[in-house]
């Protein structure tokens, strides 16, 4: 009669590992006094696997940000003129969440541990600034041609980060408990509220009587959204009269 032996778990991918190791130092020993030869060690592996998943000590705290990154670019190159642009940015820092959402209790440890270390908490606002930066280029591409609109994109970019960060420090506060999703998506909702609204018409309708023109009764009315920048306002009229 022959025996079966339960097979041995899988070990986890290498990155995987070394994140593993490089938290459970962290917290026993604290960020400042783990080495990367520390982390190598318990993961069992040489320094040259830690550089060839993280240039750095700091890369291994915050894992996932150079692939979020990359699919938020990707989202974003991937939008069509049929998407309302503020909506469009803030469906793509939903996928942040998403990736703070995969493992909340990991998040809330690196929470944690970032508002321990000033050196983690510099980094991290440079990868905050790298999101910004790219809604950024998105909604300037949006609104080229507008007189206001890299101002608007730089404004509206800054809006949703600070609404989507707002949620999502709220939610690790709370140590990863409650709807992150819910709490994100009320935030971002005041901003589409605030900035959104349905694509201009490129050319807004204006009604012209047929009166001839110096008769008693002429009169022009020029239909506008009311959310028109003033600048298009005075641009159809000039336009109606015939003074452009």
């Amino acid at each position: 009669m022959s025996s079966t032996s339960a097979a041995p778990a899988a070990k986890p991918p290498m990155r995987e590992a070394l994140v593993a190791a490089a938290f459970r130092l962290f917290l026993e020993r604290g960020y400042e006094q783990t080495t990367v030869d520390d982390i190598v060690a318990l993961a069992g592996v040489g320094r040259r696997s830690f550089f060839r998943y993280f240039p750095s000590k700091e890369d291994v705290v915050f894992p996932d940000h150079e692939r979020c990154l990359a699919d938020m670019t990707a989202f974003l190159a991937a939008s069509g003129k049929e998407h309302e642009p503020v909506r469009r940015v803030c469906d793509a820092a939903r996928l942040v969440l998403g990736m703070y959402a995969e493992n909340p209790s990991f998040s809330v440890q690196r929470y944690r541990l970032t508002k321990q270390v000033p050196g983690l908490r510099a980094y991290e606002l440079s990868v905050v600034w790298r999101y910004e930066r790219a809604l950024a280029e998105y909604l300037r591409g949006r609104f080229t041609g507008r007189p206001d609109g890299t101002l608007r994109a730089d404004v509206i970019a800054a809006a949703v980060v600070a609404a989507h960060n707002n949620a999502l420090r709220f939610w690790l506060r709370s140590d990863g408990l409650g709807d992150a999703g819910a709490a994100v998506d009320h935030a971002l909702g005041y901003v589409q509220k605030t900035f959104g609204r349905a694509a201009e018409p490129a050319e807004p309708p204006a009604f012209i009587s047929p009166l001839p023109e110096g008769h008693p009764d002429d009169v022009v009315v020029l239909v506008s959204r009311r959310d028109a920048p003033l600048w298009r306002v005075v641009q159809e009229l000039e336009t109606a009269l015939g003074r452009t």
